[in-house]
């Protein structure tokens, strides 16, 4: 019986002081409830328009894979990567002894048919030759036409010329190669004007529907640290990209005199022109964010507060941007929100 009595004790013991030690921790040394001060703010709408932030790499209006139509040992590559040219400019040749070749023997063949089809018109005059050995041999001679007209076409494009002001982005074959028909040898860029090049930015669904031709932006290049080039919205692609999944959309870059590399990295600000009142807070109010998820504390009464969840649209320098308004709710606190709970007393400060 004492055993008991004695274990029923200690245990009353352990528990009031146990409740002893959360009462002081609630309160202060005096004994008294903490008291917060806190500095409170009326929310505010706001009407900002709508942009959109998107990055990318530069490119050119116009790329081409330069090649030959027909196949060959390349003999001569006239550029290097890097290297600007001119329009019709030679940039590269095959080697000619087999062409050539084929062109002689195509006019060859030409000048027999063009004998045969001579003979068989003075055979036909005397009646030994019938029309239709005449027509054959006429037939003979226009295949034999058409075979050199090929392959005088084809030794033309034995060699590549510039079709317009460019440079070099990437040299794909090498003097030496042997190179089947069509295959690339020169990865070129266009720059017919300075106008050509453009940043190609990948963007969501929602942001390639409100995005429209025509639209002004601003871009800033890494290479090109405290510059700003205006940008207008180009073209934008009618199906997703199938690597990365998001849209393309293509900004034409005003460079006046500056000539970026291609694929030099770019930050895109595009004005959508569809503005929206939203709701805005300072960076001080918001806890606990996590992704686009975060809440704020509001005022009950003079001295009590309660947590209210929010979603988060975008950031600024200075503000949060909300995706929802806070019904109901005029007023939230702005200063020493970490260290407030819904069981928190507080005193509004000026």
């Amino acid at each position: 019986m004492k055993k008991t009595l004695l274990l029923h004790s200690l245990i009353a013991t352990v528990l009031l002081l146990s409740s002893c030690k959360n009462k002081q921790n609630d309160n202060n040394v005096l004994g008294e409830p903490d008291i917060i001060p806190v500095k409170i703010s009326p929310v505010s709408m706001l009407e900002v328009p709508d942009h959109i932030g998107a990055t990318g790499l530069i490119s050119t209006e116009d790329e081409a894979r330069y090649s030959f139509k027909i196949g060959g040992v390349i003999s001569r590559i006239f550029v290097e990567e890097g290297q600007s040219f001119k329009k019709g400019q030679l940039l590269a040749t095959l080697n000619s002894t087999e062409i050539s070749a084929g062109l002689a023997q195509s006019s060859l063949g030409v000048e027999k048919a063009q004998r045969d089809y001579a003979r068989a018109v003075n055979l036909y005059k005397d009646s030994v030759f019938t029309l239709e050995q005449l027509q054959n041999t006429k037939t003979a001679l226009d295949v034999a036409e058409k075979a050199r007209e090929a392959t005088a076409f084809n030794e033309r494009y034995s060699k590549i010329y510039a079709t317009s002001d460019g440079f070099v982005s990437k040299k794909i074959a090498n003097e030496g190669e042997v190179i089947a028909p069509g295959m690339p040898v020169l990865l070129v860029n266009s720059t017919q004007q300075l106008n050509s090049y453009t940043l190609k930015v990948g963007v969501t669904d929602r942001e390639w529907t409100i995005c429209r031709p025509g639209q002004m932006a601003k871009v800033t290049l890494d290479g090109y640290a405290g510059k700003t080039f205006d940008a207008v919205v180009y073209r934008k692609s009618q199906a997703a990209d199938g690597e990365a999944g998001s849209f393309q959309i293509e900004l034409k870059l005003k460079l006046n005199s500056v000539r970026p590399a291609v694929g030099m990295f770019g930050k895109a600000e595009i004005a959508t022109s569809q503005g929206e009142n939203v709701m805005v807070i300072p960076y001080g109010s918001l806890v606990e964010a996590d992704g686009n998820k975060g809440f704020v504390f509001t005022t009950i009464g003079a001295n009590k507060v309660k947590k209210i969840p929010v979603t988060i649209s975008r950031f600024d320098n200075q503000q949060v941007y909300l995706k929802n308004r806070l019904e109901g709710i005029d007023q939230i606190v702005i200063s020493n929100s970490a260290y407030l709970n819904e069981q928190s007393i507080i005193k509004i400060i000026r």
